[in-house]
């Protein structure tokens, strides 16, 4: 590894000073443009209430859009230098691990951004600690400072998350009180072993899946969609995703019970990972066959029976840790009946709210009425998927973590809400896998156009076709850059096409 200095004067290294440089504005700009409180009283004290409103607010908006173009800048020329776009350029695994520190830094100080959800999750907290049961009433019946900063559409909704995320923010809520401001930032400090779990998880998936350690960790981690939204925006994905990579990762290195309970803790913050449960028992079964092969006791004598064994143990693993979560928070298992409040959401992100909006352009239906159907085609083809993806992805290990992708990719697109960092749950498991150069650039287009559709206030910008098509713009170019050397030929100096090889397939 290269000394600071020496990487400080590296293309690699000025690629990370202006991602720090773009965290550095979203973080300044967000104390006017972000999803901001009803009522700050620090702006007030410091005289800084005008970047909230006129001209100090879109001042404030031009900041955190020049943070978010700086960070994808800086994360597409880093992405060069993992795949050898540019000759010469390398960057290393704890290289890349250190950047990831020095990006969420300025982050960790901001204002919620692109999402209000931090307000109800210590809204939510504060319900279980002031004696509310969160799965069966609303923060409504809690009026308070938390209150009065959670989104309307969420303050009757009870809370969709497992008893170990409200254990959390129960403890949050109870050291922080009704302060927002440090609430907001220890939920971002809750979350850090979640990112912590990812760049430990993500290289050592690659050992089982085929890919390169530095460019999974680029791909699922350094991603600006993931560290905006999931520290900026303070989402709890970032703990789910991380014990979920994490006890996949356990499996795989055949520690299959303590993976289990990794797994089973992810559940515990959002049901979510509860996705890789089943695809878990065939990869247990594929390493108790290579067991008795390698010991010459031949083939499993009943498969059916080892099935239900390891099934069953799993199953029991699993219901320990949730019993005993559960049985800690005191709140039962209302959170399976709450998640139906996703349904709330409804954006062009997801499928069935697609399959609506174009059945009301070209029929006399009203929405309401066509988007419940729609849901429920979606919800049915969701169920014969995931039953297919776990009985066709069952033979190897790469199969079944590859069976897990498809299935969060299936409950992403059909489900009835969709958000851009739900796409977080697939691609911390994708990125393992050896993806040739052109599946990365639909990655980064993909990425970059899901991380500039939403205002960084929270609201949906996909209304605005100007927005869209800037967007999708900006897509467009970082996936091209990610092969070509300044695409659009700003630079005085010509250059010519750099291109890559896609990543070797090991044999």
């Amino acid at each position: 590894m290269r000394n600071w200095a020496d990487f400080a004067r590296s293309p690699e290294g000025k690629a990370a000073l202006l991602g720090f440089f773009g965290a550095l504005m979203i973080t300044f700009g967000g104390f006017g443009a972000g999803s901001v409180r009803r009522s700050d009283p620090l702006l007030e004290a410091a005289h800084l209430s005008w970047l909230r409103f006129g001209h100090g607010y879109a001042l404030s908006t031009v900041f955190v859009w020049i943070g978010v173009l700086a960070m994808i800048t800086a994360w597409v020329r880093l992405g060069r230098a993992t795949l050898g776009t540019v000759p010469g350029a390398r960057v290393t695994l704890n290289e890349l691990r250190a950047i990831v520190g020095i990006w969420i830094f300025p982050l960790l100080f901001a204002v919620p951004m692109f999402s209000r959800d931090a307000y109800s999750y210590l809204a939510q907290g504060a319900l279980l600690r002031d004696g509310f049961n969160p799965y069966q009433v609303g923060p409504v019946v809690n009026p308070g400072v938390l209150l009065d900063n959670v989104s309307p559409v969420w303050t009757t909704t009870t809370a969709p998350y497992g008893p170990i995320f409200l254990l959390l923010a129960r403890g949050i809520t109870s050291i922080t009180g009704d302060n927002v401001v440090a609430g907001t930032i220890a939920l971002r400090l809750v979350m850090l072993p979640g990112l912590a779990l990812m760049m430990w998880a993500v290289p050592h998936l690659t050992k089982h899946l085929g890919g390169r350690p530095t460019t999974a960790l680029w791909l699922a981690v350094l991603n600006p969609l993931v560290l905006i939204h999931l520290i900026g925006g303070v989402h709890n994905e970032m703990l789910m995703v991380g014990l979920m990579a994490a006890g996949i990762a356990l499996v795989l290195e055949h520690h299959h019970v303590a993976g289990i309970v990794v797994v089973a803790i992810g559940v515990g913050v959002k049901a979510t990972a509860g996705i890789a449960l089943p695809f878990l028992v065939w990869i247990w079964m594929v390493h108790e066959r290579e067991r008795r092969a390698a010991q010459g006791e031949g083939e499993l004598p009943h498969p059916a029976l080892m099935f239900a064994k390891i099934a069953g143990l799993g199953v029991a693993v699993f219901g320990v840790v949730f019993a005993a979560a559960s049985a800690l928070a005191d709140v039962g298992i209302g959170w399976l009946t709450a998640l139906s409040g996703s349904k709330k959401i409804i954006n062009w992100l997801s499928l069935p709210t697609i399959m609506a909006h174009m059945t009301t352009w070209v029929t006399p239906l009203r929405m309401e009425s066509v988007l419940s159907v729609t849901r429920f085609l979606c919800a049915l083809a969701l169920v014969v998927i995931l039953v297919w993806a776990w009985w066709r992805f069952r033979h190897t290990e790469k199969e079944a973590v590859f069976g897990i992708t498809v299935a969060f990719v299936a409950i992403v697109i059909l489900s009835p809400a969709a958000l851009p960092w739900y796409y977080s749950w697939p691609l911390a498991l994708a990125a393992g896998f050896a993806l040739s150069t052109t599946t990365l650039q639909v990655l980064v287009g993909l990425c970059t156009w899901l991380m500039l559709v939403f205002q960084p206030d929270g609201s949906i910008g996909l209304y605005s076709f100007w927005h869209v098509a800037l967007a999708t713009f900006a897509a467009v170019v970082a996936a091209v850059s990610l092969r070509t050397v300044d695409p659009l030929k700003l630079s005085a100096h010509t250059h010519h096409p750099a291109t890559v090889s896609p990543p070797p397939t090991p044999a």
